[in-house]
């Protein structure tokens, strides 16, 4: 049975608690990004010194997995949110809409996607290419589709954020996998090791990204109906995209772990990757209103998938 006052869970709450009190500011959000970046480098490094090269290899060959994440995040993500301000256009405000439709549009987040990913047990490897794969195809796609829908033509971005995915991501991980000879026995041999590194990367990733959150204004620019309709939208996209992704991954014939790993990393989105998108496609001035519901969306994602990941892992012992 799911326990609902897990200790990571309320670790979660405390951290939004704190950032909504006690934002970091100055020094401190270089501090914090800067501790940030470690941590998630660290946890790469110990993924890539634990998995086996040959699981690497049949995770980049799994082919019909990441095509089915991709469609989940590129191409039904986009036609919910679409669907949905088609039905209830007058639900929040036109520039909240433009900030929900171009959440739709942002590709997956990585790190969270696969710490939850080995928290719950699935297909850690094949969670690692399908995200962060999506992450910087996402440089690219995200760009074109919000053109196609909200300017009708092409518009593209490089951004230096996106950048760091090889640095932060991709060079502790391969890192980790030349030096697996003299570290893999030692991180199998301490899951603690592992289990601390991944939570640990998520509480600092939450408390950095909502202090941005609650810095930006978060609790000033909507008032309370606004505020409440926003949240529903949000839980209503990411419901829909969980059945959705669960139903295709099990007509498809996957097995559980690939299952959780299209769950997963076809859920979530990436506020690291969508605040620079951002930045550089609107206008400055609408910046900050449109990152609004990819901020609370963030946020509640990371409380549904850690619980989705506390039931998984507890399923699959």
């Amino acid at each position: 049975m799911l326990k609902y006052f897990d200790p990571f869970l309320i670790s979660l709450l405390l951290i939004i608690t704190i950032a909504s009190f006690f934002p970091c500011y100055g020094f401190g959000v270089i501090f914090f990004n800067y501790l940030a970046i470690i941590a998630i480098s660290i946890m790469f490094f110990l993924q890539g010194a634990r998995l086996s090269r040959q699981a690497m290899i049949e995770g980049l060959l799994h082919w019909r997995l990441h095509l089915l994440i991709f469609t989940c995040t590129f191409i039904i993500f986009p036609f919910l949110g679409l669907g949905l301000h088609y039905l209830f256009p007058a639900m929040v405000l036109p520039d909240l809409w433009t900030g929900i439709i171009f959440l739709c549009c942002l590709p997956s987040t990585v790190q969270s996607s696969i710490a939850f990913t080995s928290i719950a047990k699935g297909n850690v490897p094949a969670a690692i290419c399908s995200a962060t794969a999506s992450n910087i195809l996402g440089i690219f796609i995200t760009p074109f589709i919000v053109g196609f829908i909200f300017f009708h033509y092409h518009q593209s971005t490089f951004s230096k954020g996106n950048l760091n995915i090889i640095y932060q991501l991709l060079f502790p991980f391969i890192l980790g996998q030349l030096l697996q000879p003299w570290f893999r026995e030692c991180v199998l041999c301490n899951s603690r090791l592992l289990s601390f590194s991944d939570r640990g990367s998520i509480l600092i990733v939450v408390y950095t990204a909502f202090s941005q959150a609650v810095n930006m204004g978060l609790w000033h620019q909507l008032d309370f109906k606004q505020f409440i309709n926003l949240i529903t939208i949000d839980i209503v996209l990411l419901f829909m995209i969980l059945v959705i992704s669960f139903t295709l991954s099990k007509l498809f014939g996957f097995c559980l772990e690939d299952r959780i790993s299209i769950i997963f990393c076809g859920s979530k989105k990436s506020l690291a990757s969508g605040v620079p998108i951002a930045n550089v496609l609107l206008p400055h001035s609408m910046v900050g209103m449109i990152m609004l519901p990819l901020m609370i969306f963030h946020q509640i994602q990371l409380f549904v998938i850690a619980l989705l990941a506390q039931y998984f892992n507890k399923r699959t012992n």
